[in-house]
């Protein structure tokens, strides 16, 4: 993944303390870290004779438009409806859906505390909360929805295999040397899944999006591509960072205290967490940027495989 780079404007801002009642308010601003497909910032807006208000500005990267999926609009109603329901997310405070105000599209929310940890600096201690990591998760994937919140989401039972929707396996795949594999066996397989009941997930479930207060997560955050499907997606992408940073007792930490959480049985584990391998492949030289996170993720493919395909 590339960092993206700055595009909040002067003009981008004044059109924000406007809008939110501080206009011609003195601020601070700087780029938040771990902005991939968006361009986040923290802005620190400087009010006489009471604290600091500091928010978020996030806009949304065009080189990563996805069709038929309003990102700004999908973050905005995730993060309302999952307040509703007590999972802790940023409060949002305003919806540009067409870019006007922002030059781009995308949404202001309120900063929540907390710090994210960061593998490999914090690995053993991201090891340790696997479990309250879980817990998180379970509480998100039991959030209610209905059919009219389905709109605004995306249907992980399709996007999460994004790369078979074409006829031919992407060039990624085929430069990759477990991708022929992995292309054969979800269409193969994805279909033949076992039918579960949906659930809201994040689909990107993962250190950077999660925020702590000392051993309890503060805040969830990054809901752009917030949608419904079989929570074993979700739980797949988790698991393969364990295995990525070195901590593979962690993934079955994770996964144990999960179902233990949620009595789910996860039936499709195996084929998603083959789904999951293939982000790594579309930018291998961003994922695998420490020795032997290649040969972790080679052994997470494997494993997999041999739970898809016992004996095989």
């Amino acid at each position: 993944m590339t960092t993206a780079t700055s595009r909040l404007s002067k003009k981008s801002i004044s059109a924000v303390l406007d809008a939110l009642g501080h206009a011609g308010a003195a601020y601070s601003v700087e780029p938040l870290p771990g902005s991939y497909s968006n361009f986040t910032h923290r802005l620190c807006i400087e009010r006489e004779g009471a604290e600091p208000r500091q928010i978020v500005v996030r806009l949304y990267n065009p080189e990563n438009d996805e069709e038929g999926h309003d990102k700004p609009a999908c973050e905005c109603h995730a993060l309302r409806l999952l307040r509703v329901h007590g999972i802790p997310v940023p409060p949002p405070l305003l919806l540009d859906a067409d870019g006007s105000l922002l030059g781009l599209p995308g949404i202001v929310t309120a900063l929540l505390p907390g710090r994210q940890i960061e593998p490999p600096i914090d690995a053993p201690r991201w090891g340790k909360m696997a479990a309250t990591n879980a817990r998180m998760l379970a509480r998100i994937h039991r959030t209610p929805f209905s059919d009219a919140d389905k709109s605004f989401l995306m249907n992980d039972d399709v996007e999460v295999a994004w790369f078979i929707k074409e006829a031919v396996i992407p060039d990624y795949m085929r430069e990759d040397p477990d991708g022929d594999m992995i292309w054969h066996l979800i269409n193969e397989h994805w279909q033949q899944r076992q039918l579960t009941a949906p659930r809201f997930q994040h689909t990107d479930y993962w250190s950077g999006n999660i925020l702590w207060q000392g051993d309890e997560i503060s805040a969830v955050v990054d809901w752009e591509e917030a949608g419904y499907g079989d929570p074993a997606c979700d739980v797949a992408y988790a698991r393969m960072e364990y295995f990525l940073e070195g901590l593979p007792e962690a993934a079955d930490t994770f996964l144990r205290v999960y179902q233990a959480e949620t009595g789910w049985a996860l039936p499709n584990l195996a084929v998603s967490e083959l789904a999951a391998s293939v982000r790594p492949m579309t930018d291998p030289a961003s994922w695998f940027t420490r020795p032997r996170m290649e040969a972790r993720y080679r052994q997470f493919i494997a494993d997999a495989k041999r739970a898809l395909l016992p004996g095989g």
